[in-house]
């Protein structure tokens, strides 16, 4: 079961391959989110201090009845944070938000503040938020340190400049944005993909193609989707407060075909529809 396996990162850390994302999950409702997806047996929780829900996700990995060494919890540096003082801070502010003692990965969640999305240059701001995680990832606050949204480009500054090469980077990976050359260039690296919004935010529902396949492989289309995730040996994070729709993301024990892997893989969705407001679909 997908559940119980797991990818090693390139310092020797076990991260589940199937997570659950927080992202819309308000805050007094995510304890009881992650609660019901630790019982489910998931492991590996996934938020952000962007979420503004770090504080339930923590009760809930606190309450959950699992100790907690049993379990792969992550969060991300706000996008806005681009010095090493407030990174610190936020490291921490982290820390006491959830009542943890550690974090088993933590994320920069973008190489740019989002109101300035794929704009200026913060190459600078993000070497010092990297020395940040760094001085956290070696007193042992952080088990593992990453990046989000980093385009090759991005990556390049932190092996340029820092000393620890990039555990994770978490990148928008679904069928119809499938980032190829990216997701080599990573696995080039020795750093983990992990796909957030695996359905690509709905808008994979409405795809004919994609339903007919899921219909022959008598699945759901989000059973395909996350399936594709995972055989592109990325870890998907689906989000979700249902535990119904929890135990069907992890129903997954099928295979994809290679031809129907090429298929899906040269899926394009171009409008995101209302989900465009937000800068990760905004086309940029």
């Amino acid at each position: 079961m997908v559940l119980n396996e797991t990818y090693t990162l390139s310092n020797d850390v076990q991260i589940p391959k199937l997570g659950l994302g927080t992202w819309f999950i308000d805050d007094d409702k995510a304890a009881q989110a992650v609660r019901d997806a630790i019982t489910i047996g998931y492991r590996n929780i996934d938020t952000a201090q962007a979420y503004g829900n770090e504080r339930g996700v923590g009760e809930g990995v606190r309450t959950s009845g699992v100790a907690r060494d049993e379990l792969f919890v992550s969060t991300k540096l706000a996008a806005e944070v681009k010095t090493y003082d407030d990174a610190v801070k936020a490291i921490d502010g982290s820390l006491e938000t959830m009542g943890l003692d550690y974090i088993d990965l933590m994320l920069i969640h973008s190489p740019q503040p989002w109101a300035d999305w794929r704009g200026g240059d913060y190459a600078e701001g993000n070497q010092e938020a990297w020395r940040a995680f760094e001085d956290a990832y070696k007193a042992g606050k952080l088990r593992a340190i990453g990046v989000s949204n980093f385009e090759q480009g991005d990556l390049e500054n932190i092996l340029a400049n820092g000393t620890v090469t990039p555990h994770v980077n978490q990148i928008l990976v679904h069928v119809g944005n499938t980032p190829s050359e990216l997701i080599a260039y990573c696995e080039s690296k020795n750093i983990l993909v992990e796909g957030y919004s695996p359905i690509g935010h709905g808008e994979v529902l409405k795809n004919k193609d994609v339903a007919a396949m899921a219909e022959r492989y008598e699945v759901s289309i989000p059973q395909l989707c996350i399936r594709y995730n995972l055989q592109l040996g990325a870890v998907p994070l689906p989000k979700t407060a249902n535990p119904d729709h929890m135990r069907s993301n992890a129903d997954i024990d099928f295979v994809i075909s290679d031809a129907d892997m090429d298929a899906l893989r040269a899926v394009r969705i171009e409008d995101y529809g209302d989900a465009s407001a937000f800068p990760v679909f905004s086309g940029k």
